[in-house]
């Protein structure tokens, strides 16, 4: 079981990093992003991002222990949710060294 509650909170977290990213990408804004602010870079690693979470939801074998499952899968979402809330994404670029976007909204 323990297993599958790392694996949930993995993929809570990699599904919720993916979420900012693919819409940023989509709708040809620029977000941050280590691998470069485009849309088209935040596309493709938004596109990525959801496909990793789906593969690791599928190793976590969430139907053994649904409960557990849909707890971590939460926790680690929220997790994510927190750091985009709070800026991170700008504060990892800013820490890397890496130029940020202009950020719209505060």
């Amino acid at each position: 079981m323990w297993l599958t509650i790392v694996l949930s909170v993995l993929t809570g977290v990699m599904g919720a990093n993916a979420v900012p990213h693919f819409v940023k990408g989509m709708v040809g804004e620029q977000f941050p992003n280590v691998w470069g602010n485009s849309s088209l870079r935040n596309a493709v690693a938004g596109t990525l991002g959801l496909a990793l979470a789906v593969a690791i939801g599928y190793w976590a074998d969430m139907p053994a222990h649904v409960g557990a499952a849909v707890a971590g899968g939460f926790a680690g979402a929220l997790v994510m949710a927190v750091f985009h809330g709070l800026g991170g994404a700008f504060r990892l670029n800013t820490a890397l060294g890496l130029p940020n976007p202009p950020r719209t909204a505060h």
